[in-house]
């Protein structure tokens, strides 16, 4: 404990991220734990419930730990490429019709890929030729000597070209006789052979396009009294940054790469968990939406009944107009009878 509070003195020397973002974030914890522990032992009546709850936290915290792996897996094989690609280099090349020998320089062509990009873009790759050669004499005799190599698409576009030199290490005579005479019962057996193997750094940074994917290698030795037993051609990711830790230190980044994704996935799920199992905010919808279609419906009984009065003012009008022409006919009538007993009665 004194070495973490040493680090953490040392990081954060003021308090200001302890007070700011650690104490509120302990006492929201502490304050959920409380909430939910008494909650729960307010609802848990049986041992039915309590095996329930138990089975459905158990659940919950396996899901929650392997979609942490998951994601770190899924992370590392998608943003960490293939370290490294060894293709055999078969060597061709033209004999000398009247003397035995090499008449052409050795060449090979070496196909990487046909159908996918084999090299991740953005990634910077070391291209090297290792050539295993025989200690013989006239290897001896050549001196230094140049490996060229092409780097073309599928579409036979040249996308690199690069020569560097290389020779047989040098040993001498005195050196090479003791090395003989102390490796010799394995020399007799078999278990070594006096050969170097000569790597040759043909591209130190070499990065891939997107839009032409490099998919062969033209190789050639220019030399024409070189003798070697083998070559290979190895494509290595030179990692660095993010990349470079997530590799060299596998343990270490998974630790750190799961604690993180298991930290973001257990906020989210708090927080999803507290939002739902607060049922208030549902009985406040329910509330308002009952409110709302409440008022809509009492808008249109209003509109109804007003249009039915409009209705009923205007039957009303016409029977006024009907019931004052009666009166004004009857109003007639009577007085014409009038006139008429009048007269009858002079």
């Amino acid at each position: 404990m004194g070495l973490i509070n040493f680090i953490i003195n040392i990081l954060d020397p003021f308090g200001v991220i302890r007070a700011n973002f650690f104490k509120p974030l302990r006492e929201f914890t502490f304050s959920m734990y409380d909430h939910y522990r008494n909650k729960t032992k307010d609802k848990v009546v049986t041992v039915r419930d309590l095996i329930l709850r138990f089975g459905i936290v158990s659940f919950a915290v396996a899901i929650i730990i392997w979609s942490a792996v998951f994601m770190y897996v899924a992370f590392y094989y998608l943003y960490i490429p293939t370290i490294a690609h060894t293709r055999p280099v078969h060597m061709q090349f033209k004999t000398c019709l009247n003397a035995a020998g090499i008449c052409s320089f050795p060449q090979a062509h070496v196909s990487l890929t046909k159908k996918q990009q084999l090299l991740m873009v953005g990634q910077a790759y070391k291209i090297l030729v290792n050539i295993d050669m025989p200690e013989s004499p006239q290897n001896q005799d050549l001196g230094m000597f140049m490996v060229c190599a092409d780097m073309r698409d599928n579409k036979a576009l040249l996308r690199g070209h690069s020569c560097r030199s290389a020779m047989l290490r040098y040993r001498s005579p005195l050196l090479r006789a003791i090395s003989t005479w102390v490796l010799s019962p394995l020399l007799i057996f078999g278990f070594y052979e006096e050969l170097q193997h000569i790597p040759v750094e043909l591209f130190s940074n070499y990065e891939e396009e997107q839009m032409h994917p490099v998919t062969d290698v033209y190789v050639e030795i220019q030399s024409q009294k070189i003798q070697f037993y083998s070559v290979t051609l190895h494509i290595t990711a030179d990692f660095t940054g993010l990349r470079y830790i997530m590799f060299h230190w596998p343990v270490l980044s998974a630790a750190l790469g799961i604690s993180t994704n298991l930290f973001f996935i257990l906020i989210v799920f708090i927080l999803s968990w507290y939002h739902w199992s607060d049922t208030t905010w549902l009985k406040e919808a329910r509330e308002k939406y009952t409110k709302k279609l409440l008022e809509e419906t009492k808008s249109k009984m209003d509109i109804s009944l007003s249009s039915f009065d409009d209705d009923i003012l205007e039957d009303d009008d016409e029977y006024s107009l009907m019931a004052e022409k009666s009166k004004t006919d009857i109003e007639d009538i009577n007085s014409e009878s009038r006139t008429d007993l009048g007269v009858a009665t002079a």
